[in-house]
């Protein structure tokens, strides 16, 4: 080997940049340990530690000092799967960006267009590409640029009434790109202010999706609110009671009219001199015939008497029923002329539990802002320039802002107004009013206002940050997300641990029973790479999940697989009497094993790329991982084992690359591979037939929510429970059928329901949250909402996981597999096609890998009802499969690389004699190359832990089948496939050299 030294220099290099880079993750470790021993299991106490120390330095190299917080920047990042937290993708609403570009245009054209978008969007085409084609549908003489669109004073600087649509189009695109940007922007500054370590945040593509991954956090409901408002803060002048009373009782005798069946339309009327607080009161009573309770369809729903600005106090389940009655155009016709624009809006509610009973109630009260036709506030958030959470005089927490020059005049006007005319003013976040204070000392000048109310520490301190923020320039709808609980996480990092570690252990005494004292030497190599692998990760800042362990651990099987190839090879060297040097010089060379290791690995490397591309968190996680063990395990299965064995070449030592027990092993095959392939090719089609009638008529797949939307959850109970009871009372609590099966345990069940799925926004999120609560409480001791939803440091009970799937999300991932999968294969057999020059070798290896995916998939369908564990379609089994296309492509390499090569050499007998003997000659490598991938997956299966039994399952499944499919399937089918032409003249040949 040349150039040995400059290897040996670069291996210590990378191994001491390696060590460095990981000496960060170590320190760190040591310091949040410490930190957990001494809060003694209170989080909060473990946080304000850690915070504490944050800036002092804990870790000296000598020349340099680090503290805390650099060194926590620098260690190697844990995905949520194993650091427990949210993960989030935003869909930022483009339909709301061409709203506001387009000056809320009433255009019935471009309103169409609008709704149709959202309609016929089909697969992964974007809302703006669908707006744009049912515009063109609908359009008939109407242009883009049309005063009442987009060429309005707004956009009069980029649009004007001469440009064609296909040019308002650039400038649209642009224009919503630009918010998206913005959108990103707002999100990060919140972010940043939030306190989690290490945030991510990125844009997925042109997609108009945000992702966001909170490690570490645990408020739920918290983290949501944040992300999602829109921040659109408005200040607006109110009726008052008095004003809006005779309204009210004009509405309720409406609605009797159309509400009260019971009722008769010619019952009396109240009398005229009772006031709405008399009827409120009297209603509450049943000794009244005209305001029993139950015949004021409106007034009933009163819990409590307004007062001021409060027109009435509404029980949270018939907030939606009164939204309902003041949205309908004849009780909206009840309002005096003046007051035909009220704008009726919540506050954020308060929830009291009564004592006794331990029954919470949630009440809200409800107002009416002076709306306009335009629906415009009179002041706006956009005036804000700087904003702080503080305590008001009554030391109840609030938030002073600081508005600019033009909103100090403004508000000026509005808070001298409502001193004069006795009035409020109220002060709402995204239409949910927060306060609505009166003005009792004349004008307030200068900009210098504060909001206080029902707020607590947190909800300043988080409504401060975002109206520092910003605004989003859109709403912000959790299309996807996914919440892991820290406990989840740590056995996670267990399972993952104790995988790791025994199928390292169990490769690496494979290696030496079965090579000898070359077993050490790929042994040695394959602890350089491991610790290659994490110093890269760490370096680059790269996550580690548990599908990136799983990567790792595949990582052990395919770092000796180079390792096999070029001992085989070197062995089969020996036999023919060469020397040690020129067996190792042979092994090495590329017409010896270098050839079937390069092909081998490109094929690798195709799927891990188109894994990564496709895939999205723990999914690029896991092609990641797998990527760099790839490059790694090259470069040390090549390079640092050929330095152990040239150092015995040159020594005159005898390395005979096996062990007096296994020199026979593998050897000696002479099986008619090719004679039995009608019996296969039966057997094959067999599987393929029963798979597909399997798949599409008889089981189908269990399709998880990845692929059909929903809402799962991973719930721990306190003892065993039956899934079907489960199943059966939250199909009843949420009025739809909600799956439940047991997950690992028998006392954790996984929960799926599609409940409102189509709807976003948090406040659907939490409803969910709440019925599943209402809907389990009772199997819990005692358990509260907040500790059951929200996650945090050694949770036992309640939700551990939990993840959400919109149906447009899924449509997506379902398109994106598609393509992943077909992709790889066509990708895969375009390289063969270059490298192999032929045809047939590509359709042979694309025979095999349709063969293998066909099969995994008619296994999953046919075993998914009985197998005790989830054999779902998800990104992960996607991630599998692309995983066994790699791994069949590389038995298949090896076996159609010995064929080329014997082929072109000196080979005797006929093409079928030929074909049969390169196949036998490579057994050795293809079993010994399987058995340690089917051994480390075994491990994997039994130690990995619940929720990756199903991906490992299918890879273990797949490694079995691709080694038969290389041996049965592609090789028949490229012999089948070259005409007898091309036959007779390779046997001319060999007979010629005979």
């Amino acid at each position: 080997m040349q150039n040995k030294g400059l290897i040996k220099f670069f291996a210590i290099l990378f191994a001491l940049v390696s060590i460095y880079q990981l000496s960060f993750t170590f320190v760190s470790n040591k310091v949040e340990n410490d930190a957990k021993a001494f809060a003694g299991g209170n989080q909060d106490k473990e946080t304000k530690y850690l915070d504490s120390i944050s800036k002092e330095k804990v870790f000296n190299l000598g020349f340099t000092d680090y503290t805390f917080e650099e060194v926590r920047g620098k260690q190697i990042n844990k995905g949520l799967d194993l650091e427990g937290g949210i993960n989030v993708i935003l869909q930022i609403s483009v339909k709301d960006v061409l709203k506001g570009l387009a000056n809320n245009s009433k255009n019935p054209a471009f309103n169409k267009a609008l709704e149709d978008a959202k309609l016929n969007q089909k697969g992964n085409q974007s809302y703006l590409d669908a707006f744009f084609d049912a515009f063109d549908a609908n359009k008939g003489t109407t242009k883009l640029a049309s005063p009442d669109i987009f060429a309005n004073r707004n956009l009069s600087d980029v649009v004007n009434f001469n440009m064609t649509d296909d040019q308002v189009k650039k400038v649209i695109r642009k224009k919503v790109d630009e918010s998206v940007e913005s959108a990103f922007g707002v999100l990060r500054k919140r972010i940043d202010k939030f306190g989690v370590t290490q945030p991510n945040i990125a844009k997925l593509g042109q997609t108009g999706r945000i992702l966001v991954e909170l490690p570490g956090a645990k408020d739920v409901d918290r983290i949501k609110k944040l992300l999602s408002s829109t921040a659109q803060l408005e200040f607006w002048e109110t009726y008052k009671i008095d004003e809006l009373g005779q309204f009210l009782m004009s509405a309720n005798d409406a609605l009797k009219l159309t509400e009260n069946a019971a009722v008769a339309t010619k019952e009396v009327n109240p009398v005229k001199e009772d006031t709405l607080a008399k009827l409120l009161t009297s209603a509450e009573k049943t000794d009244s015939a005209a305001t029993t309770k139950g015949n004021n369809p409106l007034l009933d729903k009163f819990v409590g008497q307004g007062g001021g600005p409060v027109l009435g106090v509404i029980a949270a389940k018939d907030t939606a029923a009164v939204n309902g009655y003041f949205k309908r155009k004849d009780i909206r016709g009840l309002l005096p002329a003046d007051k035909r624009y009220a704008k009726f809006v919540w506050n954020k509610g308060t929830t009291v539990v009564d004592e006794k009973t331990k029954k919470a109630t949630e009440t809200f009260e409800l107002y009416a802002l002076k709306g306009n036709r335009d629906d415009v506030a009179p002041l706006s958030g956009g005036v804000i320039t700087d904003a702080s959470d503080t305590f008001d005089q009554m030391g109840k927490p609030a938030v002073s802002m600081q508005m600019n020059g033009q909103g100090a005049k403004v508000w000026e006007e509005l808070t001298g107004r409502a001193f004069t005319e006795k009035g409020f003013i109220a002060i709402a976040l995204d239409d949910v009013v927060y306060s609505a204070p009166g003005v009792s000392s004349g004008p307030i000048a200068g900009g210098r206002s504060e909001i206080s109310g029902a707020f607590d520490v947190t909800e300043t301190k988080d409504l401060a940050n975002v109206l520092r923020a910003g605004k989003l320039p859109a709403a912000a709808e959790i299309v996807q997300s996914e919440v892991v609980g820290p406990s989840l996480g740590q056995k996670a990092i267990d399972a993952g641990l104790t995988s790791s570690i025994v199928g390292f252990l169990l490769v690496c005494l494979w290696m030496v029973f079965y090579y000898g004292r070359a077993g050490w030497y790929a042994n040695a190599a394959l602890l350089l790479n491991l610790l290659f692998l994490f110093g890269i990760m760490a370096a680059f800042g790269f996550v580690l999940t548990l599908p990136g362990i799983a990567g790792i651990v595949l990582t052990l099987g395919t770092a000796v697989d180079a390792n096999i190839i070029i001992y085989e090879r070197a062995k089969e060297e020996l036999r023919e009497g060469k020397t040690l040097g020129e067996a190792v010089k042979a092994a090495y060379g590329w017409k010896g094993a270098m050839r079937s290791i390069i092909d081998a690995n490109v094929t690798h490397v195709l799927t891990g790329a188109i894994l990564y591309i496709f895939g999205t968190g723990p999914i690029q996680g896991f092609a990641l991982t797998l990527l760099i063990g790839i490059v790694t395990s090259l470069f040390t299965s090549i390079f640092i084992a050929r330095i152990f064995i040239d150092r015995d070449i040159a020594s005159n030592r005898s390395l005979m690359f096996c062990t007096p027990t296994t020199k026979n092993w593998f050897t000696g095959f002479h099986i008619d591979f090719i004679g039995m392939k009608k019996w296969t090719y039966l057997f094959s089609s067999l599987v393929v037939v029963v798979s597909l009638v399997s798949i599409f008529f008889v089981n189908g797949l269990d399709e998880g929510v990845d692929f059909v939307g929903g809402r799962t959850f991973q719930v721990k109970f306190e003892k065993p429970v039956e899934p079907t009871k489960v199943s059966e009372e939250l199909s009843q609590v949420f009025g739809t059928p909600v799956e439940a099966k047991i997950f690992g345990d028998s006392d954790q069940l996984k929960i799926t329901t599609k409940y409102k799925i189509k709807e976003e926004g948090t406040a659907v999120d939490a409803e969910v949250n709440k019925k599943l609560y209402d809907g389990l409480s009772k199997y819990f001791n005692n358990i509260s909402y907040d500790k059951f939803v929200n996650l945090y440091q050694g949770k036992v009970y309640g939700v551990l996981q939990g993840s959400k799937v919109s149906a447009t999300i899924s449509a997506d991932i379902k398109t994106n597999s598609f393509w992943a999968v077909l992709g790889a294969m066509l990708v895969v057999g375009l390289y063969l096609v270059i490298s192999f020059r032929k045809w047939q070798y590509s359709l042979g290896a694309i025979a095999a890998i349709l063969h293998d995916v066909i099969f995994v998939l008619g296994l999953y369908s046919l075993l998914y009802k009985i197998m005790p564990f989830h054999m779902e379609m998800d990104q992960h089994f996607i991630a599998a499969i692309l995983t066994v296309i790699g791994y069949s492509m590389n038995d298949t390499v090896i076996v159609f690389d010995r064929i080329r090569e014997f082929l072109a050499g000196n080979v005797k007998g006929t093409f079928k004699d030929v074909v049969n003997a390169s196949i036998n000659t490579t057994l050795s490598r293809t079993l010994n190359t399987s058995l340690t991938m089917i051994l480390v997956l075994l491990i994997m299966f039994i130690f990995g832990g619940e929720s990756i039994r199903g991906f490992i399952f299918a890879m273990l499944i797949g490694i079995l089948v691709g080694t038969y499919s290389s041996l049965f399937i592609a090789t028949p089918v490229l012999v089948d496939s070259m005409n007898k032409k091309e036959i007779d003249e390779i046997e001319k040949r060999h007979h010629a050299n005979e």
